[in-house]
């Protein structure tokens, strides 16, 4: 790449549309919106209500396929080269002509699926991905959990989903999924308002950071976008990591899994067959399928916050962490990565390439999760456990992990040390636990109390020894 663009083009609907003099840092909803489609709403500005949901066009292991995705959170640029699809173009999907509804939209309406139908184009957008899903199984109401109906109309949409059969194969939406989808090819987009970079090499995207002091690493723009919305915060120039191959690999070898800092949570979800347990507990509780399909693993450990998801469980894992810079490569043990709050050992000109998880995995391997719900919420306490018992049922190894109980993510290395070699029995807990109390130091906010924090810390050790059946 070379000098910055003063325009781009993607396609919208099936046509080929041009950005320019926009600011890097508008979201998608908001163009589309101002292209007169406005069936894509803002509800929260923070992809916690699905009513901005748009389609694109994407490849994976299932291969090409339409992905739901909260436009709010999208910056422009970002849907440069790509395909996107709003709830207008939906009609006469079903091989039906222009106009007609798609089978969606018309089970929707012979269900009563909408209400005030504010939120019901997102709904569809979200139900129409599942319809024309990647895989041959019934559909899965779990796919629409990313979506809020503020009417509480849950069961009629609920029912409009299962309703579906499969989907044409004779319309235009299906032979769309005969073709590849659109790569994600480099760009450097400016405008009097910033600039938006899109290097496809890790060597130059390491270059562009070191040439700018003003730049600012993002990936899926789950976090950045919310402060974006919310708190008015504008980046001169955002580097984009999604087109980085070198931040995209997995690997699953005998002694070791490594993922790639830039896959999307969805995507590792597709591609780690044989995850432990205490992963597929993680990712059915990490926010919501629009946004897992945006966020990284890389970018939820990049932020360094002390309630995020992903640290307890890969503590209790032993993950270590690989980073590129400017002045070469390491590995550094993930106990060693968080140095404060929202802070981490990363240099400026530093980026996290991947996750290296060793193997054996553990024993038994458990993620929980303490929130005020069950799913598609912020923790106020996290916890990842892990243990191994030799042949006479002592404990050979033990890792216990929690997240909301510090200004980093912690192992309770004490707790840890009472345990090992014992045979884990009630006098055993009731050290650790006690230990817990006295070591871990948890503050008091609106999500919870220092007292409630140490407790449910203590409660989830119990909970995991009772479901390990001693």
């Amino acid at each position: 790449m070379t000098s910055g663009a003063a325009a781009f083009r993607f396609i919208l609907n099936g046509k080929s549309t041009e950005v320019s003099g926009i600011a890097p840092q508008t979201t998608l909803l908001d163009f589309v919106r101002s292209c007169g489609l406005t069936g894509a709403k803002e509800g929260c500005a923070e992809g916690e209500c699905g009513a901005c949901a748009v389609l694109f066009v994407e490849s994976g292991v299932y291969g090409t396929f339409y992905q739901a995705v909260n436009s709010c959170l999208v910056p422009l640029p970002a849907a440069a080269g790509q395909e996107v699809f709003t709830v207008e173009a939906l009609a006469g999907s079903s091989g039906t002509e222009s106009g007609h509804l798609a089978a969606v939209q018309q089970a929707m309406a012979e269900h009563g699926g909408s209400q005030c139908g504010y939120c019901t184009p997102g709904f569809v957008v979200s139900m129409f991905a599942e319809h024309y899903r990647r895989e041959d199984r019934a559909a899965d109401v779990h796919a629409l959990s990313g979506n809020l109906c503020r009417c509480t109309g849950y069961r009629p949409i609920r029912d409009a989903l299962q309703s579906l059969g499969p989907a044409r194969v004779d319309g235009q939406f299906a032979r769309r999924l005969l073709e590849p989808a659109p790569a994600v090819l480099p760009l450097r987009y400016e405008s009097g308002e910033g600039r938006f970079s899109r290097p496809c090499d890790l060597r130059e995207c390491l270059a562009l950071m070191e040439a700018d002091p003003t730049a600012q690493f993002v990936a899926g723009n789950t976090d950045l976008g919310v402060m974006t919305n919310l708190r008015d915060r504008r980046f001169p120039h955002l580097i984009s990591l999604e087109g980085v191959a070198e931040l995209r690999g997995f690997r699953d070898e005998a002694d070791y899994v490594e993922i790639g800092a830039g896959l999307t949570l969805s995507e590792i979800g597709e591609r780690w067959v044989g995850a432990p347990a205490i992963f597929g507990e993680w990712l059915r509780l990490f926010a919501s399928p629009l946004l897992r399909n945006r966020a990284t693993l890389g970018g939820n450990l990049g932020t360094a916050s002390p309630i995020g998801d992903s640290p307890p469980m890969l503590l209790a894992l032993d993950a270590s962490i690989a980073i590129e810079g400017v002045e070469g490569s390491r590995v550094v043990p993930l106990t060693e990565f968080f140095t404060g709050y929202r802070e981490t050992l990363l240099g400026r000109c530093e980026i996290l390439r991947a996750v290296r998880i060793p193997k054996p995995f553990p024993e038994l391997c458990r993620f929980y999760k303490v929130a005020k719900r069950s799913v598609d919420d912020i923790s106020t306490v996290a916890a990842g456990i892990a243990l191994t018992r030799d042949a006479d049922g002592r404990i050979t190894l033990v890792r216990l992990a929690f997240g909301g109980v510090g200004a980093t993510p912690v192992r309770a290395t004490a707790a840890e040390e009472v345990l090992a070699g014992t045979a884990g029995g009630a006098a055993d807990l009731a050290r650790a636990t006690d230990v817990i109390a006295r070591t871990l130091k948890p503050i008091s906010d609106h999500r919870g109390s220092a007292e409630y924090r140490l407790a449910m810390a203590q409660s989830l050790l119990r909970k995991f020894w009772d479901e390990a059946a001693w």
